[in-house]
């Protein structure tokens, strides 16, 4: 259940970061919403799994699924510069993440 919480934040911080964008520096009223309800939810989350996951991997998991989320969000959504680079370098956070949970051990 932890790793099912930790995945949602993750997702929830890819929301929150695409709408921190879209705010425009908090200049935008539905955005800047967006990005306060998204950013609350996945932090709480987070915190929820931490309860029962060790820190280092499960931050890893958190801040990869946000990260690899917004660039892949941003190159389709947003016209970001799509190249084979930044593909690969996207898997690799990806199988980083894979790794660390994998040889983490829960509580």
């Amino acid at each position: 259940m932890a790793w099912l919480l930790l995945v949602v934040a993750g997702l929830l911080e890819t929301g929150f970061a695409v709408c921190l964008k879209l705010s425009h520096g908090f200049t935008r009223i539905w955005p800047t919403i967006a990005f306060a309800a998204f950013a609350l939810s996945s932090f709480g989350l987070l915190t929820l799994a931490l309860k029962k996951l060790d820190v280092g991997p499960a931050y890893a998991v958190w801040t990869g699924i946000g990260a690899a989320g917004t660039a892949i969000y941003g190159m389709i959504f947003l016209g970001d510069v799509v190249s084979t680079l930044k593909l690969v370098s996207i898997s690799l956070v990806i199988i980083g993440v894979i790794g660390l949970q994998l040889s983490g051990s829960a509580h």
